[in-house]
């Protein structure tokens, strides 16, 4: 994903309704979100039209349990690399991009050079994820951190 400076799209207040509602429930019939912004049909659905070809709306997806799915255990990965050429970053983002476990990676300012978030079912698949990582690419320090207790996760952007 491009970290290119945008412009931010210019949304009016019918706009952040519609991206609250969408935010909460995607599922949401087109009736029910006109009912609920106080508009009729054909402009709440071209305003999601313009929103989606604008790039506000990325996509729509099902969001998923992972304690149903057996996906216990949550680990915050600290990497910390002494390589900082372009090969290097590119086999890095080709070797996390490809382990289904990571579920968000940042680049990050300061003392720590990256950040994963890895969802597994135990302590056991870590480790088999961590040598995997190793394997394909050298790191300099890893630190791994288990998350006890979610206290709040949210997909929602907040829309002040």
């Amino acid at each position: 994903m491009s970290q290119d400076t945008q412009t931010p799209a210019r949304l009016d207040d019918v706009d952040r309704k519609i991206l609250s509602l969408l935010q909460r429930d995607a599922t949401l019939s087109l009736d029910d979100i006109a009912a609920q912004v106080g508009a009729s049909k054909t402009p709440v659905w071209n305003r999601i039209r313009k929103l989606r070809e604008a790039g506000v709306i990325r996509g729509q997806v099902a969001l998923l349990d992972p304690d149903s799915l057996g996906l216990d255990a949550c680990f915050f990965v600290l990497i910390r690399t002494s390589e900082h050429d372009p090969d290097w970053a590119a086999k890095f983002l080709s070797a996390v991009r490809a382990r289904p476990e990571v579920i968000e990676a940042h680049r990050l300012a300061g003392d720590i050079d990256y950040i994963l978030k890895v969802r597994v079912r135990n302590a056991r698949a870590y480790d088999r994820f961590y040598q995997a990582l190793i394997s394909e690419v050298k790191i300099h320090n890893v630190t791994a951190l288990l998350s006890m207790e979610e206290l709040k996760a949210t997909t929602a952007l907040p829309l002040e």
